[in-house]
C-alpha cells in the first residue's frame, strides 16, 4: 500500500517536471558515513567525483575517495569509466555504466594492500519535478583478490540553480552500507 502511494505521488509529480535533458556533465563533491560488515569497521569519507559527456548518449566519469576508518585504518577507492546513458521520457533517463575499479586498504602498523578490478552499474535518473531529481542504480564491482559485491544505490538531489545541487545518497551492499550527502556544480546547461 505504502509503495503504490509512493509511486502515484511520483507519477503526479512527474506530470508536472519539465526535465529539460539530464544533465551529465558535472563535478561533484561528498562527505559521507560507511561500515564494513566484514570487520565490523565504521568511519568517514570525503570525496570528489565527475562526469563529462563526449556524446549525446555517452559520457565519462571518474570518482575518487579517502575514508577515515575505525582501528587506524584508511581506504581509498578510485574508478574511472564510460555510461551510455539514454532518454526514456522527458523525466526518466536510464544508464549502463563500465569501469576500473581500483581500492587501496591501509591499516597503520600493518601497511597497505591494494587490488583492482571492474565495476558494472545499471540506474535511472527521473525528474520528480523541475528542482528534485530521484536516482536508484544497482552497482557490481569484482576486484581480482578481494572478491565482488553487489549494491543498491538510492537517492536524490534537489536543483537550488540550473548549475548547483545537493543530495542525500544511500547504499546498501554485501558487506558494505553507506550514506553520502553532496554537492554537485554543472556546467552543461
Amino acid at each position: 500500500m505504502l509503495r503504490s502511494s509512493l509511486l502515484i505521488m511520483l507519477l503526479a509529480f512527474s506530470a508536472s517536471a519539465n526535465a529539460q535533458g539530464f544533465d551529465y556533465n558535472w563535478l561533484g563533491i561528498n562527505y559521507g558515513t560507511i561500515d564494513f560488515d566484514d570487520f565490523n569497521a565504521d568511519g568517514n569519507a570525503l570525496g570528489i567525483d565527475g562526469s563529462f559527456a563526449f556524446h549525446e548518449d555517452f559520457h565519462a566519469f571518474a570518482s575518487y575517495d579517502a575514508a577515515d576508518l575505525d582501528f587506524g585504518i584508511d581506504r581509498t577507492t578510485f574508478n574511472i569509466g564510460v555510461g551510455y546513458n539514454t532518454e526514456l521520457s522527458n523525466v526518466v533517463d536510464a544508464y549502463a555504466r563500465l569501469s576500473y575499479e581500483y581500492v587501496e586498504v591501509d591499516v597503520s602498523g600493518f601497511g597497505s594492500q591494494d587490488d583492482n578490478g571492474f565495476g558494472f552499474g545499471v540506474g535511472m535518473r527521473f525528474a520528480a519535478t523541475e528542482q528534485l531529481e530521484l536516482e536508484g542504480a544497482i552497482k557490481y564491482v569484482d576486484l581480482n583478490d578481494t572478491g565482488d559485491e553487489t549494491a543498491l544505490i538510492l537517492g536524490g538531489l534537489y536543483s537550488f540553480t540550473p548549475a548547483f545541487a545537493a543530495g542525500l545518497f544511500g547504499e546498501w551492499g554485501d558487506d558494505v552500507t553507506a550514506y553520502t550527502l553532496l554537492g554537485r556544480f554543472y556546467w552543461g546547461q
